[in-house]
């Protein structure tokens, strides 16, 4: 885990073409590739060469989610409000750190946010109104699947937003943040990093397993050939939105396992 800004070598962002497909994969082709499933655990970096053994990841999750039990207690005893935005690659595993986060918490004072794409009455409004109702009042704990951070990322990439509009989200974030803060909420920023051909390898698992298909959006499919750009995004963030108040941690997720312990210690 380390705090800050990831550069784009670190991502592995210059390994694969940024435009069309990626040579020698197709998502609709059954059978991976033996080269990218050879790559996938240690691709951008990634510094294990196994992934943790399932009876250890459960023994530490156990005793883990026991302490998120503790906390919780002494949240809605104090009154506290804590908020944790999720934020990462397409297929970096948001979902199921959460899912584990929440897995034995009460959900009467822990929830889990997860917002569709705005709609046209949200688009008429100031950009960070539709996800203030979802704050959490004192006593709770709420998780975001992705945040107003989707202006930085997804709309910036896809074109969703435009370049004023961006540049009014990443000088706002952090004001908005601190303000926050201030007010005594407990905010906490997670970013999950994958490498390339995990993420293909990912998206592969999701076309061609049936429980997992409704996963792979649209979205997902043109993401396959803009990694550089996504890159270029995240650095961009990371340079204006980390603060001394508000800061980044990011968490190397290319082990699920590994990445969930890793968000609930912090």
């Amino acid at each position: 885990m380390a705090r800050g800004k990831k550069s784009s070598k670190d991502e592995g962002g210059d390994q694969a073409p940024a435009t069309g497909g990626v040579k020698g994969f197709d998502i609709d082709q059954p059978k991976l590739p033996a080269a990218i499933e050879a790559a996938a655990l240690g691709s951008g970096g990634y510094p294990y060469e196994e992934k943790l053994p399932r009876k250890d990841y459960e023994s530490e999750l156990e005793a883990l989610q026991i302490e998120l039990l503790k906390l919780q207690a002494h949240v809605k005893a104090a009154g506290c409000r804590i908020v944790v935005l999720f934020e990462g690659r397409d297929a970096a595993g948001k979902g199921g750190c959460i899912a584990r986060f929440m897995q034995h918490l009460n959900p009467r004072h822990a929830r889990s946010v997860a917002l569709a794409r705005p709609t046209e009455f949200e688009q008429g409004q100031w950009y960070f109104q539709r996800y203030v109702p979802h704050l959490p009042s004192r006593g709770e704990i709420v998780l975001f699947d992705r945040s107003w951070y989707n202006r930085a990322g997804v709309e910036r990439v896809m074109g969703f937003c435009n370049e004023d509009q961006l540049a009014d989200f990443l000088r706002e974030a952090p004001e908005f943040e601190g303000m926050l803060v201030r007010d005594g909420v407990y905010l906490f920023k997670v970013f999950l990093t994958i490498g390339r051909e995990t993420q293909l390898k990912r998206f592969h698992e999701r076309r061609h397993d049936p429980l997992k298909r409704w996963k792979l959006t649209d979205i997902d499919i043109a993401a396959i050939g803009k990694w550089s750009d996504y890159t270029r995004a995240q650095d961009d963030m990371f340079r204006f939105t980390h603060t001394v108040t508000t800061p980044w941690t990011v968490v190397r997720a290319n082990d699920q396992r590994r990445a969930r312990l890793e968000c609930i210690r912090l």
